[in-house]
């Protein structure tokens, strides 16, 4: 297919064919969708089991020293995050369009760009863990444990980038059961080798706060070499093999087109890194047990917010594999089935979270004092999850015809001059409870700027093949 083609998207969002027909959609969105939830969830599984493990096993102080680390290793991989999405966009376009070795192509510059990323983070993240938190103002009682964590998840970080890389990127081709199996492996590794270091058990030493890196670390290795052995035996396109490894090289041009895509996705998590660092400072003045608070509500806001992301990145390589296959006119189709998925999915998941948030926040926090103060921060928040999901469908659909720096500029503006500024105004009249109003202030405005420009702007774009 000519690249230089233009194509109009249907700007009355209706859907023409059979194969784009709305019951179909929907099915297509749902095989795609479910699989992605259950790896999300297992992705952060891990995590949350440590943070389990941890709160229950040593103490309030371990769970606040894990917490306090998050922001920054959010930050950090950042930048393989938006990678991710870059490469899964043109990934499914070429696979959209039947162009296997474009496909390989883009994969092989990607995990090298990531590899080397990785080890940048590695050593100048590792010598400076210590630094760094103690530039975010952690508290001295949860420091020692703090840059233990750190520190190891800093020294893991090229198999990390490599682990969220090869993810995402299978996705750009539309497997997403690869992704699940590879995550059910991590996740019952680091179920099993947690526990087993915190208490030294099998002969094992005890790590303290810092065993749930090291679970995690080998959780990830494990996982990684799993995943290799089942895409060479299913003979993949992405599989590791010799036709493969010819393209583990950096070519330029796709990599230019890969940061086209994904850099400003990537400054749009920074900006989000930044504000939760931000937020944490803010956080740290009211003590290790505000600290604490945050590190639950943030877990359990990540699930709920899984369906919405995952909505948003099914619309986006589903958007990819449209545009790749000459079916701009179902776009449309595509934000509409997106959005109406995230209010029932989504919407659901704040339901229940609102019913049993003592009960969850519980299974993190023994203390009762911090358990109120978690349950008030996440009744403050947690419904605007709804409105970041819709907005994060629009962008994400936007993104996959390569119109990237309009969402993204909208995405940070209503972080960083919103969100940060409202936190700080409100944490000065209403204390911690404050902290949290911000979020849905910035949701709010977030979604609104995303409607407009997508209703008034982007509809009357024509769509290329990047």
């Amino acid at each position: 297919m000519n690249t230089n083609t233009a194509l109009t998207p249907n700007t009355d969002l209706t859907v023409s064919g059979p194969a784009a027909s709305p019951p179909v959609l929907w099915k297509s969105y749902l095989a795609f969708l479910l699989p992605m939830i259950i790896s999300n969830i297992l992705q952060a599984l891990s995590g949350t089991v440590n943070n389990i493990y941890l709160g229950q096993m040593l103490g309030v102080n371990a769970m606040a020293s894990v917490s306090a680390f998050f922001p920054v290793l959010f930050f950090l991989i950042a930048f393989v995050i938006g990678m991710g999405s870059g490469a899964a966009v043109l990934i499914g376009q070429a696979w959209g369009a039947k162009e296997m070795g474009r496909v390989k192509a883009i994969a092989g510059t990607t995990l090298s760009v990531g590899l080397c990323a990785g080890l940048v983070v590695a050593i100048f993240g590792g010598t400076f863990a210590e630094m760094m938190l103690r530039a975010l103002g952690t508290p001295a009682d949860i420091l020692p444990g703090a840059t233990a964590y750190a520190r190891v998840m800093l020294m893991a970080t090229p198999g990390v980038f490599i682990f969220l890389l090869i993810t995402s990127m299978l996705r750009g081709v539309g497997d997403t059961t690869t992704p699940l199996m590879t995550l059910l492996i991590s996740t019952a590794v680091g179920l099993l080798l947690t526990p087993a270091l915190i208490r030294g058990w099998a002969g094992l030493p005890a790590m303290g706060v810092a065993s749930g890196a090291y679970a995690a670390v080998m959780s990830y290795l494990v996982a990684l070499g799993w995943t290799a052995w089942y895409l060479l035996r299913k003979k993949h396109v992405l599989a590791p093999n010799a036709a493969f490894m010819k393209h583990l090289r950096i070519d330029r041009h796709i990599l230019r087109k890969v940061l086209f895509v994904g850099l400003p996705t990537a400054l749009s998590m920074i900006t989000i890194s930044v504000a939760e660092i931000a937020v944490l400072f803010l956080v740290n003045r009211y003590g290790s047990q505000a600290t604490a608070a945050y590190g639950a509500v943030n877990q359990i806001v990540s699930y709920v917010q899984f369906p919405a992301i995952s909505i948003a990145i099914t619309a986006s390589i589903l958007g990819a594999q449209a545009i790749g296959a000459g079916r701009a006119h179902t776009l449309g189709q595509i934000a509409r089935t997106g959005i109406m998925m995230n209010v029932m999915l989504t919407g659901s998941l704040v339901l229940l979270g609102y019913l049993f948030s003592r009960n969850i926040i519980g299974l993190f926090i023994t203390d009762a004092a911090v358990v109120d103060m978690a349950q008030t921060l996440l009744h403050i928040m947690l419904w605007s999850s709804v409105i970041m999901g819709m907005s994060m469908v629009l962008s994400g659909l936007m993104r996959a015809s390569g119109t990237v720096f309009a969402p993204t500029a909208i995405a940070m503006f209503a972080i960083a001059c919103i969100e940060i500024p409202v936190a700080w105004v409100l944490s000065s009249t209403y204390g911690l409870n404050g902290i949290w109003a911000a979020y849905p202030v910035a949701f709010l405005a977030m979604l609104t700027l995303q409607t407009c420009y997508y209703r008034l702007v982007w509809r009357k774009k024509p769509i290329r093949r990047l």
